[in-house]
């Protein structure tokens, strides 16, 4: 999901909720060739209906474009916590971004799954919030997702 350490951003300041998908949304359209402000549209549209923000201080942004072939996604440790309107009302510091093809109802939900459960291991979160290179948060969550699929 993570295609390499590019996918990664280590030290984000976001002045809020659209600053940092506007950020994501860039970078995911650098790094997968979508539509920047399509996805932005699609992003927001999400979030009207719910906020993506699953507590513990972490957010899972989500959804689709015509033009990706596999789910890909962008990672973010934010400098600043920013309001989600998260389910337990706390700021959220840590997002991953998912993005997934059109079509892709189920495989869409089996990436969703597994980007939750990785960022419910508190360790591993713990060692995310407490590193600052974009090269040392890949390895982890690469050796993260590697640990998972082993299981």
């Amino acid at each position: 999901m993570l295609p390499g350490p590019d996918a990664v951003l280590a030290s984000v300041k976001a002045s809020g909720k659209k600053a940092l998908l506007a950020e994501l949304s860039g970078r995911a359209a650098s790094l997968f060739g979508v539509d920047e402000r399509r996805l932005f549209d699609r992003l927001l549209k999400r979030e009207r209906l719910g906020s993506t923000g699953i507590g513990g201080g972490i957010a899972i942004p989500h959804g689709r474009m015509g033009s990706l072939t596999q789910p890909c996604g962008v990672f973010a440790r934010l400098i600043h916590p920013v309001d989600f309107n998260a389910i337990d009302e706390r700021p959220v510091d840590i997002v991953f971004l998912l993005v997934a093809p059109e079509g892709a109802g189920a495989d869409h939900l089996k990436a969703l799954a597994r980007v939750s459960r990785l960022l419910r291991d508190h360790a591993l979160v713990d060692k995310l919030r407490a590193t600052d290179s974009a090269d040392a948060l890949y390895a982890l969550l690469l050796d993260s997702v590697q640990a998972q699929s082993a299981a």
